[in-house]
């Protein structure tokens, strides 16, 4: 038996794919039980698509992590596109915190998981995509120089710490706001007031 090299997929494979990761993402968030079988049913596919792309459930669950890394990290030069720096940093901000509570929901599942370096794999884009942001937010004055991205995603972690209750986004947002202003205090923009 011949082995076929490595292909792109096709458009309706990826689609599936895709959607297998969404839906997921969403499922081992609700409860890092869901069942293969169930997160196939509520994607529209069958049990052996899902199969063909994730061979058992450490491998889904690895890749909604590194798929919803990769988003993360690649939504900093967009914003930064579409948005003034600091609007574009807080707004980034707003998916670290989403992804935060993402990332607590899969927690239990990831720790099962035991894949070393997964967090290491992430951990250089993430600080890319905060030092872009930083970075172009000190060009403009808007918050104050030096900051070190290692400092403040290690500040940034108390999104995985904020409860997921009923006023989790609320909460998160007052503590992003009080991370903003911190990082705008002694800002050059803010010092010619």
């Amino acid at each position: 038996m011949t082995q076929r090299r490595h292909e792109p997929q096709r458009a309706d494979a990826q689609q599936n794919r895709d959607r297998i990761l969404d839906v997921a993402r969403d499922a081992l968030t609700a409860s890092g039980d869901a069942s293969l079988n169930s997160i196939a049913k509520k994607a529209g596919v069958g049990p052996g698509t899902l199969y063909r792309h994730f061979p058992n459930r450490e491998a889904l669950v690895l890749a909604v992590y590194r798929h919803d890394v990769q988003q993360l990290v690649d939504s900093a030069p967009a914003l930064l596109d579409r948005h003034p720096p600091l609007d574009a940093l807080r707004l980034w901000f707003d998916r670290l915190a989403h992804y935060g509570r993402i990332k607590h929901g899969l927690a239990d599942v990831l720790r099962a998981a035991k894949h070393d370096g997964l967090v290491g794999d992430s951990y250089g884009p993430v600080i890319g995509a905060i030092t872009l942001l930083l970075r172009a937010c000190e060009e403009t004055g808007s918050i104050r120089p030096g900051l070190d991205p290692d400092d403040v995603l290690l500040v940034m972690g108390f999104l995985w710490r904020v409860d997921s209750g009923d006023d989790w986004e609320a909460r998160a947002g007052r503590l992003l706001d009080l991370v903003m202003d911190g990082m705008r205090a002694g800002a050059p923009a803010t010092l010619q007031r």
